[in-house]
């Protein structure tokens, strides 16, 4: 039974769409106000430059909270060690091959492969009581939920690996879009008159907001050369700690160029000018994939609608034209 609406003609059958669509829009600006900040951010920094004790307050519950992760971190190093004896590498190489994906993920401590491995088995320790619990609530030892129980539990134990390798590809992109204007200052600073260590710690002073990743990696390699260690050392260890190919090559031209006397800051020009040629061609070559892309969604999704709508019509009036006649004769 349908209802008057008012005198403009519509039915309660005709509002029902519209009363969802207003009940959507009407939960998804509740969800954007309450993720949203109350303030923005240049209110904020206005209010900090107004009263500093803002900053100093913010500053203080930083300090805080780095002090709460650093000795959550002792309580790993400490617990880890014990859990971490099964997994330990069993050569030289492998032990290597850990640290290097470990350092490629920001982790460069000399505990991080123990906590590391001790997580690995306390995940797969969880895994196995959660899967057990589960089976034994529900009393039900089919095969194919005992596979599933012991697929959870071999997830679980790979949980951190997959947290290693997200963080080590965000952590390399973020080095890959930051570094053009990371070389891009160096060549400043090294035509204004200072020294290749001096640039580096100038970089590393001026992009700890702007790319904090690549602050601490060049912020590192002055500490060592600071601590005496040869320059090329030093240089070889940035280009391999991070992971990134562009800082690795980065590193062997900074190396050449020491070693030959040539120019670095025409080495730098020129890394800087070929690594933003390789975005550009990055960013073109993925806006002709766009085409290839839509493909599939089109003909999954818009196509079948867009042939209900055409075609159904004429399929309807086909249907009530024709059964008739083919029933009549």
């Amino acid at each position: 039974m349908c209802f008057a609406f008012l005198d403009n003609g519509l039915t309660f059958t005709a509002l029902v769409p519209l009363a969802a669509f207003g009940l959507f829009a009407a939960l998804a600006w509740g969800l954007f106000e309450f993720f949203s900040p109350d303030r923005s951010r240049h209110e904020e920094r206005l209010d900090e430059f107004r009263d500093p004790t803002i900053r100093q307050r913010k500053q203080q519950d930083k300090d805080r909270k780095e002090k709460a992760g650093e000795a959550m971190a002792r309580v790993l190093e400490k617990a880890t060690p014990a859990l971490a004896k099964p997994l330990q590498p069993k050569n030289e190489k492998e032990a290597d091959k850990l640290k290097q994906s470990l350092a490629h993920a920001g982790f460069r401590g000399e505990a991080a492969p123990t906590v590391y491995l001790g997580l690995k088995l306390f995940c797969l320790i969880a895994g196995v009581f959660l899967a057990g619990g589960y089976l034994l609530v529900g009393s039900n030892w089919k095969l194919m939920n005992v596979l599933m129980a012991a697929g959870f539990a071999g997830c679980m134990f790979y949980l951190p690996t997959g947290v290693v390798m997200f963080l080590a590809s965000r952590r390399k992109q973020q080095i890959f879009l930051g570094l053009p204007n990371a070389l891009d200052l160096m060549v400043v600073c090294v035509e204004a008159g200072l020294a290749l260590d001096q640039a580096m710690r100038k970089v590393s002073e001026e992009m700890k907001k702007s790319c904090r990743v690549i602050a601490e990696e060049f912020g590192l390699a002055n500490f060592q050369l600071q601590m005496g260690k040869p320059r090329a050392e030093a240089l070889h260890e940035l280009g391999q700690r991070s992971g990134v190919d562009d800082l690795r090559s980065l590193a062997s031209i900074l190396i050449q160029a020491d070693k030959f006397g040539s120019s670095i800051a025409q080495a730098l020009r020129v890394q800087s000018d070929a690594m933003r040629t390789r975005r550009r061609q990055m960013a073109e070559e993925k806006a002709a994939k766009t085409a290839v892309k839509l493909i599939f969604p089109l003909v999954i999704f818009i196509f079948p609608g867009i042939f209900v709508v055409l075609v159904g019509p004429a399929a309807i009036t086909m249907i009530r034209e024709m059964l008739p006649v083919m029933g009549g004769g």
